[in-house]
């Protein structure tokens, strides 16, 4: 039985490498598959946690933030593909459509 500080630990981990690539990085896409890694550690901290806790209400909850992140995904490769067709880049300092 692995003990549940290690996923803690695991989910706390992923979260810190998809907080420091969404602030660093300028491709939106590694911005995107950054998010990804942000929505992925805490499903593994909500299962990890609703294990511990003998509740199912955090398995329930990563369901609901598997189908938010495939929507997310979804929309935001959709963006990404209108922008390039516009911009020819995908770089995210190169986007600024909302400028005046």
């Amino acid at each position: 039985m692995i003990p549940t500080s290690y996923y803690i630990l695991l989910g706390s981990g992923l979260f810190t490498i998809g907080v420091i690539g969404v602030l660093t990085r300028r491709n939106v896409l590694v911005i995107l598959m950054s998010i990804e890694l942000i929505l992925n550690a805490v499903n593994i901290n909500l299962v990890a946690l609703s294990q511990y806790f003998h509740s199912v209400d955090g398995q329930v909850f990563a369901i609901f933030v598997i189908t938010d992140a495939a929507a997310e995904a979804a929309v935001g490769l959709g963006l990404i593909i209108a922008l390039f067709r516009n911009k020819e880049t995908v770089n995210a300092d190169e986007i600024d459509l909302l400028k005046w």
